[in-house]
């Protein structure tokens, strides 16, 4: 099974390409972070003695992003499954944020994902099935103030995966969400899990955990994956009560979060330091 998987050098990216070779399967791994690209490559290559190519690539580019698939055409490479990991995570206020670090938020957690899943769907494996996750978040099921460019960005990735879900089912294409609270990804995303207290432990998840279930769930088609069962128990109760209310307990809460610590830029995709 040939397998792509993007922001692949930290945190859950890291834990998917560890898994997924584990399981024998061929990769091809990207990241903007080149070091950290290497680093799971070669890892990969010793723990696992798997198949494993890599390309560092800004996923916000499009010219970068057309190089990277020219590299996979000249391999002749035809993909089973497409695990698309890269994003950016940013807390605080709308308004306290710099402009263009906001719209950026937009252009990796969104654009470049249909960017690289337009890409990869076009070189599927012919006569197989092709399974795709789209990388949302627990936030993206509720109406996140002082989180809001971040949750809507992902609720984007949850509304479309169940889009295209209906749209490719003929095509023998499976596409799952996968909506995890928070994760220890880098050293930001532990202080601000830490920050919200008791609720940032109990909704936290462990990422090698998440990795082994998503790919399972993936391969049998699954349509939407949240870890944890606090996690489902909430997000089954905000679909119960009115946005306005779910928008004004989480204001209160990400006050009080954000105050004790605001950390800055989390890309999802890149290794802890």
């Amino acid at each position: 099974m040939n397998v792509l998987i993007t922001g692949a050098a930290g945190g859950l990216g890291r834990a998917l390409s560890c898994e997924c070779a584990r399981r024998g399967y061929r990769l091809f791994l990207t990241d903007v972070n080149g070091p950290g690209l290497s680093c799971i490559c070669e890892g990969i290559r010793r723990q696992f003695d798997a198949a494993v190519d890599g390309a560092v690539c800004d996923l916000t580019d499009g010219r970068d992003v057309d190089a990277m698939f020219s590299q996979i055409d000249e391999k002749g490479v035809r993909f089973d499954m497409l695990f698309d990991v890269a994003g950016v995570d940013f807390e605080g206020g709308f308004l306290q944020q710099d402009r263009e670090k906001i719209a950026g938020i937009v252009a990796l957690n969104d654009a470049a994902a249909l960017r690289v899943a337009h890409a990869a769907l076009r070189r599927r494996r012919t006569g197989g099935r092709f399974t795709l996750v789209f990388v949302s978040s627990l936030a993206s099921l509720f109406p996140m103030p002082l989180k809001a460019t971040y949750a809507a960005s992902k609720r984007f990735l949850l509304d479309f995966a169940t889009a295209l879900r209906r749209e490719l089912w003929d095509e023998n294409v499976r596409v799952m969400a996968l909506c995890p609270g928070g994760m220890a990804t880098a050293p930001q995303a532990v202080q601000a899990m830490q920050a919200q207290g008791i609720w940032g432990e109990l909704t936290a998840n462990p990422l090698e955990t998440v990795a082994r279930r998503t790919v399972s769930r993936a391969l049998r088609g699954k349509a939407l994956y949240v870890p944890g069962a606090l996690n489902r128990a909430l997000a089954w109760l905000g679909r119960l009560l009115p946005r306005s209310w779910v928008a004004a307990a989480i204001y209160k809460r990400w006050q009080g979060a954000q105050g004790r610590s605001l950390p800055q830029e989390n890309p999802e995709g890149a290794c802890p330091s």
